[in-house]
């Protein structure tokens, strides 16, 4: 099985810079920048490398929006890695971050941007100061800087520590706040590729994505896709927790299939209990059963079941899992996270919490179900941003497929699965 994102991960000190060069790091640049422009995203293109922060967006099409022209262009990567249950991206930064910015150099070449950005999340410590020694290491060897790797392109790369507003992982609120304004999300049209950061041509990727650039010009386009599935090329970094025995982090094909990941590399659901529901993209995605479960890990499959692959932060719940209680932690976060930008979602996501707090604490009438599938269905696709829709999402999946639990609260006036045995907190371990 290939390791491409953590294939060095085993090494002492394997975030320093001659790790990353015992390990070929830099030769993949030096491939790219032979090339023109056009023909690096061309490579992407057939590589087939979707973005992975979320949407899934073809990498390769994303950059070939930026047209030719005179103004600055920019490339922005998206570090503010806010998604319950994601965190794969702060583990790059901390344990391979010259691979990150080698693909930054590569995806900045492709633009024609000569200044770059990372924006980190604040609570990212560790992450920060090991991307900051990495960039004065290549600045140091020559590898960044007035003459990238002794070629006539130049690339400054600059690091920005945000202060944890989760809804500055949305690319243009992202914008906003390196512009020093207050993160919110922008009206679009016009989008980043046109008028973005500082009104001018800008590409925000995800971490991932750029750390896996470097990796298509390893092994090539077609090998690299071989990795993967036929739209989705290369491996995925996927995010385990819940009630697994081994929750922690793996890389694994694109395309792997969700039972695999949760019975094989991660060890089965703790105690040996039973499957019960799988949120697989992280907080935001639609939830499966434990009978949809048997679905391959990629953006096209994971809509086929009504869900998403989003970040690929898988979630897992076993049969003692209340999925009241569950629904109600999700939605004390969006309530709280919201911008407030935008009526529905300022007003909506404290109102479906509410509503579902009620629920759970067995206050509520059995009309409150309706009612709070009326607020999230009204939040859907009537905001500036996702995250409206990123609250609404599971809690109408959660409602739809496990009602019955919402009904017994109601009729109960409280929660059975207080009277259950709590399952056992195994400490978490990743593949390496």
């Amino acid at each position: 099985m290939v390791r491409i994102l953590t294939k060095y991960w085993d090494e002492k000190d394997s975030h320093r810079i001659d790790v990353e060069l015992r390990y070929g790091g830099y030769e993949s640049a030096k491939k790219a920048l032979s090339l023109e422009p056009y023909e690096v995203i061309e490579e992407v293109k057939r590589a087939k490398l979707r973005g992975r922060g979320g949407a899934g967006f073809p990498t390769g099409q994303k950059w070939s929006f930026i047209k030719n022209d005179n103004k600055p262009h920019y490339l922005v990567v998206n570090a503010d890695e806010g998604e319950p249950g994601t965190f794969k991206d702060r583990y790059i930064m901390e344990r391979s971050p010259h691979m990150l910015i080698e693909g930054m150099i590569i995806a900045s070449y492709a633009i024609r941007a000569e200044m770059a950005f990372v924006y980190i999340r604040g609570e990212f410590q560790k992450a920060y100061e090991r991307m900051k020694l990495a960039l004065e290491e290549a600045m140091d060897r020559g590898l960044i800087g007035d003459s990238v790797l002794g070629s006539k392109y130049k690339l400054k790369i600059v690091i920005i520590r945000g202060a944890g507003a989760y809804i500055c992982g949305e690319e243009t609120a992202l914008i906003e706040s390196i512009e020093g304004k207050p993160g919110r999300p922008r009206l679009r049209p016009p989008f980043p590729a046109v008028s973005g950061l500082y009104s001018n041509p800008t590409i925000v990727n995800n971490v991932e994505t750029i750390a896996l650039v470097p990796s298509i010009f390893e092994f090539g386009a077609e090998k690299f896709l071989s990795f993967g599935t036929p739209t989705d090329g290369g491996t995925k970094l996927f995010c385990v927790s819940g009630h697994v025995k081994r929750p922690g982090l793996y890389e694994l094909p694109m395309g792997t299939n969700l039972k695999e990941i949760i019975f094989e590399h991660a060890g089965g659901i703790i105690s040996d209990g039973r499957l019960k529901a799988v949120l697989p993209g992280g907080s935001s995605t639609p939830i499966i059963s434990a009978e949809e479960c048997d679905v391959n890990m990629d953006f096209d499959c994971m809509k086929g079941v009504g869900s998403m692959l989003g970040s690929g932060a898988i979630i897992v719940m076993d049969d003692r899992t209340c999925m009241v209680k569950a629904l109600k932690s999700l939605l004390e976060f969006y309530a709280e996270e919201s911008c407030g930008q935008c009526t529905p979602c300022r007003e909506g996501c404290p109102w479906i919490y509410k509503i579902t707090k009620r629920i759970e604490n067995g206050t509520a009438e059995f009309k409150d179900i309706d009612l709070l599938l009326d607020v999230a269905e009204n939040i859907m696709g009537n905001t500036i941003c996702p995250l409206g829709d990123a609250a609404a999402l599971p809690t109408i999946s959660i409602v739809n497929k496990f009602r019955d639990e919402f009904e017994e609260h109601i009729r109960r006036k409280g929660c059975y699965f207080d009277n259950l045995p709590l399952a056992p907190v195994l400490e978490g371990r990743s593949m390496v």
